[in-house]
């Protein structure tokens, strides 16, 4: 699919970040985009910064649903076909995500399916229900958003992060499936998951927002927990105020969106030229290529505290300590 002009494309999670911008650019080029996110107020900027720049009569419709909830997504779905009166779509970016849920040990079990029902349900209930709308386009492109905890399920040797890397090594390995499947059974589709490294979203803020975990409302379980965590990862938290606490806990948040190497801008230009060359595989800045390089030349070694060193020399990962 080299252009978009003239195509239907549906985004989940295109209130903010990699989703808002996929919105935007694939309207500029003339593409009609039904977007879905859990609240309304993101998606009303989104769509009207894409409409601004977009060519007269593209449409840009909301939707809002969790994407975790399987009839949501059927509305979702039914609403699309209703507001663009169509039977057809021709892109699908299943690109909605939180973090959280991290141990599988010691981590709340609500907020570790949590997390799993939005990064992989919200996958495979996007899929099964814009199926048939993809069959019926002449031709169909599925876009999954994986991660690069798609090929490596870590964020450092002493921070479990399971319900995010399980998802996402669920979606690579869905997405992969599909080539085959697609291949045999529905040839003019196509399937490319995508591994992005850091970008520069609110990831980090609205995964607190959707776990009930804002800095400002952590209670004090919440926050001698947190407290484990980070002096397991080094950090000098002896001393620090609960108020404190929350203050950094916030500016981290922040900086992970404003000081990633990546930004969501250009994440979703990568992306949409992965989906133009009809790339199966889709890496997303140079952090992905890196590691993406690193495991594959040294996977027993992948989870040693030494490989984490080596990729923190190379400056990957300067916000997660």
């Amino acid at each position: 699919m080299e252009r978009f002009e003239g195509r239907i494309a549906v985004v989940t999670g295109g209130g903010t970040g990699m989703g808002r911008e996929l919105v935007r650019q694939l309207a500029a080029e003339g593409c009609d985009v039904a977007m879905c996110d859990v609240t309304a107020d993101p998606m009303a900027e989104t769509r009207a910064l894409a409409l601004d720049g977009a060519p007269s009569g593209t449409r840009v419709t909301t939707f809002v649903a969790n994407v975790s909830d399987e009839a949501r997504v059927l509305a979702f779905r039914d609403a699309v076909a209703a507001e663009l009166a169509t039977d057809h779509i021709n892109l699908l970016f299943n690109n909605a995500g939180i973090a959280g849920g991290g141990s599988f040990v010691t981590d709340d079990r609500t907020e570790w399916e949590r997390t799993f029902g939005v990064d992989w349900g919200g996958v495979y209930h996007g899929t099964r229900a814009f199926l048939p709308l993809l069959l019926a386009a002449e031709e169909g492109h599925v876009v999954n958003t994986s991660s690069i905890n798609g090929l490596w399920a870590s964020v450092g040797p002493t921070m479990p992060h399971t319900a995010y890397c399980a998802a996402k090594f669920a979606v690579r390995g869905f997405t992969e499936a599909l080539i085959a499947d697609f291949r045999v059974n529905a040839p003019h589709l196509r399937a490319s998951v995508v591994m992005p490294g850091h970008i520069g979203t609110s990831i980090v803020i609205n995964s607190g927002k959707a776990h009930g975990q804002e800095p400002e409302s952590m209670d004090s379980d919440r926050l001698a927990r947190l407290r484990e965590q980070l002096s397991a990862r080094g950090l000098p938290v002896e001393g620090v105020s609960d108020d404190d606490l929350r203050k950094g806990m916030q500016r981290m948040a922040e900086g992970f969106r404003d000081a990633a190497p990546t930004t969501a801008a250009q994440a979703a230009t990568i992306i949409l030229d992965g989906v133009r060359q009809n790339r199966w595989r889709i890496l997303v800045g140079e952090d992905a290529e890196i590691l993406d390089a690193e495991v594959r030349a040294d996977p027993e070694h992948a989870y040693d505290p030494e490989f984490w060193d080596g990729l923190r020399d190379k400056g990957l990962f300067g916000l997660m300590g």
